[in-house]
Formats: structure tokens, sequence, C-alpha cells
């Protein structure tokens, strides 16, 4: 198990390149304002989860059209799988920080978590033994490291 700068567990992510390239992919769909290929990544029935503060909800608002590109870029510093999500991080400053943890079925994206500037951790809540990690990912924002942000675990 690796260690963030402040030596807390944090687990490797899983090896799964496809997934991690669909996200990858979106992200730049995204930032050319590309409709088409974000339709064909994203299924239209998109299960969506917020905790941030509300004028915050940036990505679904890029998602459904109601803003454009120029009104806040997302440009992901991190994409880690861990099992089937996707789990992008970025942060712009000492201000801005934020996760989404993306989940695909059968090639598309079905369910979207958009952490605005909350810490989140994702633990396994049922580990088969008593030696399997329970921390599977955690927020390592390293320009960000002395903030106080409020924290959010996400069972998995």
């Amino acid at each position: 198990m690796a260690t963030n700068e402040t030596n807390s567990p944090v687990a490797e992510s899983d090896s799964n390149p496809t997934l991690e390239t669909q996200i990858a992919t979106l992200y730049r769909a995204l930032a050319k304002s590309d409709r088409q290929a974000v339709a064909k990544l994203v299924a239209t029935d998109l299960e969506y989860w917020f905790h941030g503060p509300p004028n915050c909800q940036h990505m679904m608002q890029v998602l459904t059209g109601e803003s454009g590109r120029t009104d806040f870029n997302f440009e992901p510093r991190s994409i880690d799988v861990v099992g089937e999500y996707a789990i992008a991080e970025g942060w712009e400053g000492k201000n801005v920080y934020w996760v989404h943890v993306w989940t695909l079925k059968d090639g598309v994206i079905t369910q979207f978590r958009e952490y605005f500037n909350t810490w989140l951790t994702v633990r396994h809540t049922r580990p088969r033994s008593w030696h399997e990690r329970r921390t599977l990912w955690q927020s390592q924002p390293r320009d960000l490291a002395r903030r106080s942000l409020p924290g959010v675990v996400l069972a998995i």
C-alpha cells in the first residue's frame, strides 16, 4: 500500500486501461465542447450525486449544456481506477479542489459523483479477509495539503 505526503495509507490503482482511457477521452471531449463525443460516452439517464457548495456543480452544468467549457475547466491531475470506478482528481491553486467518481456499465458512463472542495476517501465495506485493505483511494491534492475541507467516505 502506498502512502501520501502525510504518510496516510493510499491504495495503488487497479490496472484497467480501457476505463482510464474512456474517462480521459471524456475530459478531452468536454474541453473541446464536442457534444457528440460526450453523448456517446455518457448514458442519457446518468445517475448524479454531488457534495459541495450548491453553486459549484460545474461538471453537471457542462454535461447538461447549461454552461460552456470556458466557465470552468476540468483538467484532471490524476485518473485512477479502483475496481469498476474511475476517480479523477484536480485542483487549481489553493481555492478549488474537485474529485469525480465515474462508473461505467457496458462501456457507457452510468453514474457520476462530484465532490467539490471535499476530501474523499474510498473504502471497501466488506473485505474478504482481515488483512485485505479497507482504504482503496484517498484524496491527495499536493497544493491543498494544509487546507481544512470537509471529508466524505465513499463506501463501495
